[in-house]
This record gives structure tokens, sequence and C-alpha cells, in this order.
């Protein structure tokens, strides 16, 4: 239990048995001031190539994505975004089938909210084609 009020960490180190994830209801003990359900937060990492390929949605949580470095394309039902100048960001709304390539070594930094357990679902990609 932390009764700090003030928290300082790495984001990456701090995700890395979570795929980036660093903030959300995932996180234990419950009085952590990082554990909650408000918003997820990933700092994402990538190499170029990795990817998802399998369609994703969350049923409750809007999403949004934003680029640190590299290109990291999005796809989504109908349309692509290709994240390539530091800053760039796309938003998604909740119930938004998505996948996702990093076109090159990349870092994203992706909030999602809210918060909650079994909300992100793959979804198999036949369904859809």
């Amino acid at each position: 239990m932390t009764n700090d009020k003030v928290i300082f960490g790495n984001a990456e180190q701090e995700g890395a048995n979570r795929w980036g994830w660093f903030l959300g209801h995932f996180i234990t003990p419950v009085e952590d001031p990082r554990s909650t359900e408000a918003l997820e937060v990933k700092w994402g990492v990538h190499k170029a190539g990795d990817s998802r390929t399998q369609w994703a949605v969350n049923n409750q949580a809007a999403t949004l994505s934003i680029l640190i470095n590299g290109q990291f394309r999005l796809q989504f039902e109908d349309r692509e975004i290709l994240l390539s100048r530091a800053g760039d960001y796309v938003l998604w709304c909740a119930g938004v089938l998505h996948t996702w390539v990093a076109e090159s070594d990349c870092t994203i930094l992706t909030i999602r909210w809210p918060s909650k357990p079994g909300d992100s679902v793959g979804i198999s990609n036949t369904r859809f084609l």
C-alpha cells in the first residue's frame, strides 16, 4: 500500500509486463494512485514490423494514440491513417474496429478511457473481410 500523493517512475519499465500499459484498473494494489478506472495509459515502443493483425475493439472506451517518434499505421474499417510526424494523433470512439502496424521503430503514447476489465477484445478477421 502506498500513501504517496506524488508518484514518479519510468513508463517503459513499469509497463514492460503489461504490453506498455502502466496506468489503469489493472494496477495493484488498488490504493496505488496509478490504479484507476478513469483511464489507461500506455507507452508503446515498437520495432519496425510489429503489428496487431487481428481486429480489436473497445466496447466502452475511447482511445487516443499520439506518435512520439517513428511511423505508425492504424487501419480502421473505412480508412487507414499513418502517423508520421511527432505529435500526429488519432482518436477513435468506443465500438470502432482497428488494427495497427509499426512502419518503423517507433514510440506511441496511448490513452484509453474509461479503464474497464475485459473491454478490449479481439475479433476474428474473417468476419469483416
